[in-house]
């Protein structure tokens, strides 16, 4: 890692983990992962400017999911912000390369829709499919760089599963 991008600063991220009635994860299969390797992950997205976290991440999940307030209660959130580093090659893409990473503060949500309430064919869709699954085989399935991150946030919210 060079020096350049350790003066960098972290983007401020809000991460949902939202949790069906069975104890399974939400994972979005990521429209622009490529056929080749699908990466799979959990609903998330920057905090704009004077937006509280947990507000970030009701609209990340709607965004994302179609998934309203209405069908979801949070019942935990991450005890400090969890950071890590994007590889150079997304560096470069996310803000015009001026972040080293991201900071996330995630939340735990329980669903207590259907899954006729989810609709990732959004306004701006981020994912080409979606399904449920084990905090396990999550782990499997996401990008490595991420892997870390999601450890810690199944690990703090193991209870809830």
């Amino acid at each position: 890692m060079s020096n350049e991008n350790k003066e960098l600063k972290y983007r401020p991220n809000a991460g949902v983990m939202l949790v069906n009635q069975n104890g399974l994860i939400f994972a979005g299969q990521r429209l622009d992962s490529g056929d080749e390797t699908p990466a799979w992950q959990m609903p998330q997205g920057g905090i704009d400017k004077g937006e509280e976290p947990r507000a970030a991440a009701l609209r990340e999940l709607t965004e994302e999911t179609g998934v309203d307030a209405k069908h979801v209660v949070i019942e935990a959130q991450t005890q400090d912000w969890l950071a890590y580093d994007f590889p150079p090659k997304i560096q470069k893409k996310v803000g015009r390369g001026k972040y080293r990473g991201q900071k996330q503060l995630w939340f735990l949500m329980r669903f207590n829709g259907t899954d006729a309430d989810v609709n990732i064919d959004t306004d701006e869709p981020e994912f080409a499919a979606w399904k449920w699954i084990k905090p396990d085989d999550l782990l499997d399935s996401i990008v490595p760089f991420k892997r870390d991150i999601y450890e810690k946030v199944i690990a703090e919210f193991r209870d809830h599963l």
